[in-house]
């Protein structure tokens, strides 16, 4: 039985500054071990195994990301609202590219009910009201910007934009313009 409390949540921090380093996908107990200078069976005291490790560090950072995305709305509404979620995923992703790769990271029904994605759902509905679609639009919406905002930041990190002009930060302005322009005429359900 794995534990928890300092010394668990010092690993999986460790876990999390490694994924940040090597990549979350590179990430195992035997690394970590390597890394915290113990031995991997001493690992197994807080995580229970591989999967285990990396549910942890994604829960992680699904807090960490929520708590600077609400910090970053407080107060806002509409584009602004949605502009501040957005760089908010973007320069997480940009301090933390493992943990945000981590954020992505499939759990299981009961973990991902209990985790801090409620919370970024929830974050981007309140965004979405301000927008006037109706719940299955807004869920549809939920899941374009997901994609448009994981999508950009992983092409930028891989390079993807830096050939080219314009500045990769003029078009994540553009995009996120032509995004609110299409929240606010959102096509009606066919």
């Amino acid at each position: 039985m794995a534990k928890t409390g300092p010394a668990a949540e010092r690993v999986v921090t460790a876990g999390a500054e490694l994924a940040d380093e090597i990549g979350f996908e590179q990430v195992t107990p035997s690394e970590l071990a390597r890394r915290l200078g113990v031995r991997t069976a001493s690992l197994y005291s807080h995580v229970r195994n591989a999967h285990d490790l990396k549910t942890k560090i994604a829960l992680l950072a699904l807090e960490e990301l929520a708590d600077e995305a609400a910090a970053a709305i407080a107060g806002r509404a509409g584009k602004d609202a949605l502009s501040a979620f957005a760089d908010a995923y973007r320069d997480y992703a940009r301090r933390h590219p493992g943990r945000f790769t981590a954020a992505q990271f499939r759990l299981d029904p009961d973990a991902a009910a209990a985790s801090a994605g409620v919370r970024h759902s929830r974050m981007m509905r309140a965004i979405l009201r301000g927008y006037d679609l109706t719940e299955v639009q807004q869920t549809h919406a939920v899941r374009l910007l997901g994609s448009v905002f994981s999508g950009y930041v992983g092409l930028e990190a891989a390079g993807g934009f830096s050939h080219s002009a314009p500045a990769s930060q003029v078009s994540w302005t553009e995009i996120l313009g032509a995004l609110d322009a299409l929240l606010r005429n959102w096509p009606a359900p066919s």
